[in-house]
């Protein structure tokens, strides 16, 4: 994976759904701990729609010193948000404490436009708030 504790590392929607699982792969291997997609949206875009499978923390909360969920401290992070810019912070942020993490360029504009499934709080077809 492309980052390091610093926070410098940036991918594409298609490298975040390739690495994530939510894309097909074009390695036959499937990594043993795929790394996890931290949406860091706040609660209200959140359940307009997210990627089916995420982790929600939102930035806000990152800043306010709330900690990753434990099943996923120590795991790689992509790290997701509208358009990109608070997943930027929150990748400094969390690369500050330690977690290996990278942030997707365009956000979920552009994962929604790539045609990637975005979900509401219900399950159902949502959209990017």
């Amino acid at each position: 994976m492309e980052s390091s504790p610093s926070g410098t590392g940036r991918i594409t929607v298609q490298e975040a759904a390739e690495r994530t699982g939510h894309a097909v792969r074009a390695a036959t291997s499937v990594d043993a701990d795929p790394p996890v997609l931290l949406d860091v949206r706040e609660p209200d875009e959140w359940n307009a729609g997210h990627v089916p499978g995420a982790v929600h923390l939102s930035l806000t909360a990152l800043y306010e010193g709330k900690r990753l969920p434990y099943e996923i401290q120590g795991r790689c992070l992509i790290v997701i948000c509208r358009s990109g810019t608070r997943s930027r912070r929150a990748v400094e942020l969390l690369g500050a404490h330690g977690s290996w993490a990278v942030d997707v360029i365009g956000g979920m504009r552009d994962w929604a436009e790539a045609g990637f499934a975005v979900v509401d709080a219900r399950g159902l077809r949502g959209t990017v708030a």
